[in-house]
């Protein structure tokens, strides 16, 4: 038989780990889900909390990921990382998910074309603002393809950021486009990381909240649950 349209025989992906936890960010918080954070970033934020997805991970073939994702008997996965669209095969991995009946999104940081991914995943598309170090990689075409089932976020790390993403948020009517909009605070970073991207600092949350109130701005904020709940270093969760 001859293969499916769209996919590639033997089709492989480096995966950095494959796990169930609960839902951190997005609309979709607190809902358990299965999480496959692929391995590599062309993308260094200042304030990233997964530098270890940069380089670790195994060669491992699509079937085996949905298999093993499918064990979990869980019905929503997000496929992550790293910044997962760099690897081609990703877009067969998320068709068979959905193929499965799992509802699918997909964690990208917005440098990376999202057109090709199947109309079935939900896409929650990070815009990258000023302090990330990252703000001119954005591809801003992506834009146009997002439907009411992706959400937008911005990480922000200051009030230049929040001034930044107020007006990137109004000039392409962001609100309207999308099913959300997200604005999360920095979290702070471990004091003792040596890393070659420590230095971020945290932003109080009650700040942000303070700016979306005074601007009356129809988006959401948000934490990350997970940081809550667990120790923030904490792997797997």
């Amino acid at each position: 038989m001859a293969d499916e349209p769209g996919t590639q025989p033997n089709a492989t992906l480096k995966i950095n780990e494959v796990y169930q936890s609960l839902q951190g960010e997005s609309t979709w918080a607190g809902r358990p889900c299965v999480f496959i954070r692929l391995t590599g970033c062309h993308l260094r934020c200042g304030y990233c909390d997964t530098e270890y997805a940069f380089y670790e991970g195994k060669r491992r073939s699509v079937d085996d990921i949905v298999e093993q994702t499918r064990q979990f008997d869980c019905d929503l996965a997000e496929v992550t990382g790293g910044e997962p669209l760099l690897q081609p095969a990703v877009h067969e991995l998320m068709a068979k998910l959905c193929d499965s009946g799992m509802t699918v999104l997909l964690e990208t940081s917005g440098a990376c074309d999202i057109s090709p991914c199947d109309t079935r995943v939900i896409r929650i598309m990070d815009i990258k603002t000023p302090s990330s170090g990252e703000a001119g990689k954005t591809h801003w075409p992506n834009l146009d393809h997002l439907t009411k089932r992706d959400e937008v976020k911005f990480v922000i790390g200051d009030e230049a950021d929040y001034r930044w993403a107020h007006a990137i948020i109004q000039k392409h009517d962001l609100c309207s486009r999308v099913g959300a909009v997200l604005l999360s605070p920095v979290t702070a970073m471990d004091p003792d990381d040596d890393s070659e991207l420590a230095g971020a600092t945290a932003l109080p949350p009650a700040d942000l909240a303070k700016w979306v109130l005074d601007d009356n701005l129809p988006v959401r904020l948000q934490t990350q649950m997970h940081k809550l709940i667990w120790d923030p270093k904490t792997r797997g969760v």
